[in-house]
């Protein structure tokens, strides 16, 4: 549709010429002593347009002969440019494939080629990205390589290069391949200076925060970790059940790093609630405060939570929550005594429930219940600190009723022949 619009005006100033030159009598007359020259006005008209097209190709062609020298100039230039990102690309594919010697030259190429651009008046719009990005470059073949002063100076340069002005990416990126040399070396205090000096947005990066656990663990921040992997599972860094292990693993540490049952108290209170209904969180908690004679009745609530999904969890896992109840039965009130007799009938095989319900009765001087439960117990315990138990157990009732023989035989069991 558009090539016959054209056509059709085409035609139009076609027909107007022809109508114009064709009826056009009109002359010039030119009087050049003692003669007189007559032209046709059309010729005139034709004169004057090639006069004008040949002094505009004229000038065209005289301020492209006197620009050559420039163009050369911008020609030598772009060929330095191009240069200086191909040896910058070249470094990239040497550091990826291993060769970290020619990684370096590469890197160290560009940095000449660049300052060469420089001094010859070119200003590359990327120019501090770019010399930020080969010392960086160089800084870790350099770091690949042992050279641990190589890798410092290159690593200060980058430092220097990046501005307000410059982005912020490239800077952000400088500290953190920082951080990351410092766990190389197993220098965590540095690799925690360095994430320091990140702003506060890169900082809950998923990178820098990886980097931040390992050093927090590294240097036994404890605390510091644990709610650094607490926002690299919010940020899903992890898989659930790692996510949880890693949590859990922390938290372990935590209590473990408490002295006395107050520092205990303070490190169970500062965990986030779904942490505390942890079961293996809460019977190691429980254990920890019993054996620094902590209160046994704050033990048992930490437990309690345990206990109402104790039928979910595995063998392991109940027999390391019957002795964390066991280390505080003398002074089991009777709400717990209840709920243990009532999970003991609701599973009337379970051998571990039967060892704790006779513990129990033990406690309160049931003997007859207590021997019961206990021989019952004996024979389908498979843990064995919790089998022995139960027949040094057995053999202490064999006493308290006078049967010689049967404790005597009850201490041959708890010895394990």
């Amino acid at each position: 549709m558009r090539a016959a619009l054209w056509l059709l005006a085409l035609f139009g100033v076609a027909v107007a010429i022809a109508l114009f030159a064709g009826n056009n009598q009109g002359t010039v007359t030119v009087f050049w002593p003692p003669h007189r020259v007559d032209i046709s006005l059309n010729l005139v008209l034709l004169l004057l347009f090639a006069a004008f097209a040949f002094l505009h190709a004229a000038l065209g062609a005289l301020a492209a002969l006197f620009d050559l020298p420039r163009q050369a100039l911008r020609w030598r230039l772009q060929q330095k440019e191009r240069a200086m990102h191909g040896s910058l690309l070249d470094g990239l594919s040497h550091l990826l494939a291993g060769r970290f010697i020619r990684a370096r030259k590469s890197a160290e190429t560009a940095l000449g080629q660049e300052r060469s651009l420089s001094s010859g008046g070119m200003h590359p719009p990327n120019a501090a990205q770019v010399r930020t990005l080969a010392h960086l470059l160089a800084a870790e073949s350099a770091q690949a390589l042992q050279d641990k002063a190589g890798r410092d100076e290159h690593l200060k340069q980058a430092l220097d290069q990046t501005t307000s002005r410059e982005p912020q990416e490239t800077y952000e990126g400088a500290l953190m391949r920082a951080a990351r040399w410092s766990l190389d070396d197993r220098e965590p205090e540095a690799a925690m200076a360095w994430l320091k000096g990140l702003p506060q947005g890169a900082a809950r990066r998923t990178l820098a925060l990886r980097m931040k656990l390992k050093a927090a663990r590294l240097t036994h921040r404890t605390a510091e970790a644990l709610e650094t992997a607490r926002l690299l599972s919010k940020h899903r860094a992890f898989s659930a059940s790692a996510a949880q292990s890693i949590v859990r693993g922390l938290a372990v540490d935590l209590l473990n790093g408490a002295h006395d049952a107050a520092q205990l108290q303070r490190a169970w209170n500062s965990l986030e609630p779904a942490e505390r209904l942890m079961p293996e969180l809460a019977v190691h908690a429980a254990q920890r405060l019993t054996g620094l004679g902590g209160d046994a009745h704050l033990a048992r609530d930490w437990l309690l939570p345990v206990w109402e999904q104790q039928g979910q969890l595995g063998d392991a896992l109940k027999v390391k929550l019957v002795r964390a109840l066991e280390d505080g039965l003398g002074s089991l009130d009777g709400a717990w005594l209840a709920r243990i007799e009532a999970a003991q009938k609701a599973n009337p095989r379970d051998a571990t429930l039967q060892y704790l319900a006779g513990m129990a009765c033990m406690k309160r001087q049931l003997w007859g219940k207590a021997q019961q439960l206990m021989s019952q117990a004996a024979m389908g315990l498979g843990d064995e600190k919790l089998h022995r138990n139960a027949w040094r157990s057995l053999a202490v009732l064999a006493e308290e009723r006078g049967d010689e023989e049967a404790a005597a035989q009850s201490w041959k069991r708890a010895g394990g022949d």
